[in-house]
């Protein structure tokens, strides 16, 4: 072999380790622009509601219209990611946590959609499609199931039990209350030239609503940004989060839990995560019963991003925001805890959802009915008959 020859062979293997790295920094660079975006929603909100932002959202501080908002806003946007990264922006611009908690319940009501939808891609074979969308709404049973039992404690219990959790979480990572995280935070001074770059581009396009479009900016580079995060995720771990799936899922219920969440981590979705697995159930490579412990760690792993996003904030709502970012931990962990822990209500979820395969095998309609009334019907429904007798 010629030494050109053997050169060029060397620089074709360089490309790849090439790509990977740009990849890498891409991800860097995607979430930087996250966490510059919830400071963006934080900042136009506190301007455009001169620090209250909960005169704004004055119908969702009614507990059920904000479940319903978290509900509608996931199913749209399918990505529970990008609707907690807002809700965790809007917290930071004055929205109150009590109102902001039914939101983080509604977004993972909401996030079941998009694994229901795969499930419906096996829906002309009739044992395939019995067991992926078993799969599919065993997910749909837990949340439903989880945020009905939290929805009642919130309510009668005063004060809630979500709320002063998060808190005593977030006071404890930041050091108490009278300590802000922007005394230790060295996010700030790297995402304020950014934000004031937008915040100046949004006054040049229009000044009275530079706020508003300030907010609307901060929303679309989340989406934009959990959107291409994950796919370059998905592009350089999906061998890895495939290897961790195939080894965990069948080696016992803690395994699946943790190997759950760990691949959600690193592709940064938990619609992905979930999604994954129904091709799988469909062939019937894996059991409902294996399958189940892996979607509750996808709750749990998902909680990476409103954390993440709450990093952002600095001064006065810092606390809040790391508050509610905990908030969504503790319910997802709770949840996991309580409805998993206890064996009887262990396999409730696994009950209903395969009562519901049956039925919807049977009558095929009911599974696409299902996906229209539950994520859009019944929330567009009750919003509506909110605004319209009050």
């Amino acid at each position: 072999m010629s030494d050109s020859h053997s050169h060029t062979l060397r620089q074709n293997d360089n490309v790849p380790l090439i790509q990977t790295i740009f990849q890498w920094l891409m991800v860097v660079l995607l979430i930087y622009l996250l966490i510059t975006a919830v400071g963006m929603i934080g900042n136009g909100f506190k301007a455009a509601t001169k620090g209250d932002a909960t005169d704004l959202f004055a119908f969702a501080t009614n507990p059920f219209m904000g479940l319903v908002v978290g509900i509608l806003a996931t199913s749209l946007i399918q990505s529970s990611s990008t609707v907690t990264a807002i809700i965790v922006g809007l917290v930071a611009g004055g929205l109150s946590v009590e109102a902001a908690i039914p939101m983080i319940m509604g977004a993972n009501i909401g996030t079941t959609i998009t694994n229901t939808i795969v499930a419906l891609g096996h829906i002309n074979k009739r044992k395939a499609f019995r067991r992926a969308f078993a799969a599919a709404t065993v997910h749909d049973f837990f949340n439903l199931i989880a945020v009905s039992l939290f929805m009642i404690v919130e309510l009668i219990v005063p004060g809630g039990i979500l709320g002063p959790i998060g808190a005593a979480l977030a006071e404890f990572f930041v050091g108490g209350a009278d300590v802000s995280i922007k005394d230790a935070n060295f996010i700030k001074p790297l995402t304020k030239p950014l934000i004031g770059l937008v915040a100046g581009f949004a006054a040049l396009i229009y000044a009275p609503l530079a706020n508003i479009l300030l907010i609307f900016f901060g929303v679309a580079i989340i989406f934009l940004s959990i959107t291409f995060v994950g796919k370059l995720l998905k592009s350089l771990l999906v061998g890895t989060a495939k290897r961790v799936l195939h080894y965990a899922i069948g080696r016992g219920p803690v395994s699946g839990i943790v190997s759950g969440a760990v691949v959600t981590v690193l592709v940064q979705s938990s619609s992905t995560t979930t999604s994954l697995m129904i091709p799988l159930a469909g062939s019937g490579a894996f059991r409902l019963k294996q399958i189940y412990p892996f979607t509750l760690g996808a709750n749990i792993g998902t909680c990476v991003t409103s954390l993440l996003a709450a990093t952002a904030v600095t001064g006065s709502t810092a606390l809040a925001a790391l508050t509610i970012a905990m908030v969504h931990l503790t319910f997802n962990t709770l949840s996991v805890l309580l409805l998993y822990g206890l064996p009887f209500t262990r396999f409730l979820p696994m009950q209903g959802a395969t009562w519901f395969a049956r039925l919807a095998t049977e009558h095929k309609v009911l599974a696409i009915l299902y996906i229209l009334i539950v994520y859009f019907g019944i929330p567009g429904l009750l919003v509506m008959t909110y605004q319209l007798f009050t």
